[in-house]
């Protein structure tokens, strides 16, 4: 059976939205998933950007693992691959000297996190990353460190989720936020694939069509 993914940002999400993402078979939200509330409940997958300041602030404290949305997921996935991260290391450094902890990895706390509390666990490969990054150059993505954590696991699902049939969808992706990912190619990268018919956004349209059944 087609199944509807749902991956949704911690942008605005449309008026309405919260009973349709409610409603999708799968739903994977990102980080500390503040798109819950206004973006519905539901949460299968959440996806953490597992390197850095954003890792570290996640493990300690209690804070995002008390989270309600962290709670009821079944599986918590990595973006960032340790491999890729060493790699990108000395050039970040050299580059970015203020970014000196971007590539600290911290997978280890997340899967005993996970292993800890039954949850299912993932990290997406590096060549995915890769992929991201190849495709961000056709659309002028300019200088930047890395892709955001949204972006890649958008291109993961399509690489490795998605089935025969399945309806992928995103909500609250504004494309807007720390200035070192390339937003504005992100926006050109996703529109293309909206464009191609391998991503539905959640607009007022697609609103309209589910209150119709259709």
């Amino acid at each position: 059976m087609s199944r509807t993914i749902m991956i949704v940002g911690n942008g605005p999400v449309q008026d309405g939205a919260a009973s349709v993402i409610d409603a999708a078979d799968l739903v994977i939200r990102v980080n500390d998933c503040r798109s819950c509330g206004a973006g519905g409940e539901k949460t299968d997958i959440v996806a953490v950007c597992n390197t850095g300041r954003p890792a570290l602030a996640m493990l300690g404290g209690g804070q995002w693992k008390s989270n309600a949305a962290v709670r009821q997921a079944r599986e918590i996935w990595c973006v960032r691959a340790a491999e890729k991260f060493r790699e990108l290391r000395p050039q970040i450094e050299d580059r970015h000297p203020v970014l000196d902890d971007l590539c600290d990895d911290y997978t280890d706390g997340f899967r005993a996190f996970a292993k800890a509390t039954g949850r299912a666990f993932h990290t997406v490969p590096a060549s995915t990353h890769e992929s991201v990054d190849t495709e961000l150059g056709y659309f002028h993505s300019g200088e930047y460190v890395v892709p955001s954590s949204g972006l890649i696991v958008i291109a993961e699902v399509l690489a490795h989720w998605r089935q025969p049939g399945d309806r992928v969808v995103l909500a609250g992706f504004g494309h807007a936020g720390w200035e070192w990912h390339p937003f504005a190619a992100e926006r050109r990268y996703v529109d293309a694939l909206i464009s191609r018919g391998r991503l539905i956004r959640l607009d007022q349209n697609y609103l309209s069509a589910f209150a119709q059944g259709a």
